[in-house]
């Protein structure tokens, strides 16, 4: 088992590792839509989020040696389900491959985020 961390995405804000590889599988801590440097939301909305989580799984994923093209599942968490579609939008543009997903609705989230995205990818190098 190996941590993985990236100055590119944001820290952990409790005990847990940004990602985990065990095997040849990455599993990525969920992430919400903070911007590493300023460590603040990026945007209020749901496509500034959306951007700003897949930016920081992106990252972690590089800096394991992956990428999102090799993501086989992610869970989705939403505090507003009517965003459902505009989420969809942003999330389709990135994970082409169309990994596995289930997406429910929360009533928070860490920071007051409105979105967050937990991987799971494979190592394929």
């Amino acid at each position: 088992m190996k941590k993985i961390h990236t100055d590119h995405a944001p820290e952990a804000v409790g005990p847990y590792s940004q990602a985990i590889v065990s095997g040849n599988l990455i599993f990525c801590s969920g992430q919400i839509g903070l911007d590493p440097k300023s460590g603040e939301l990026k945007g209020a909305d749901i496509i500034s989020q959306t951007s700003q989580v897949i930016f920081n799984l992106q990252s972690i994923l590089e800096a394991a040696g992956s990428s999102l093209d090799n993501v086989v599942k992610t869970t989705s968490y939403l505090t507003d389900l009517s965003t459902y579609q505009k989420f969809n939008e942003v999330y389709g543009k990135y994970f082409t491959k169309n990994p596995a997903r289930a997406t429910v609705e929360v009533s928070n989230l860490p920071k007051d985020a409105i979105v967050e995205i937990e991987a799971i990818a494979e190592i394929t190098e």
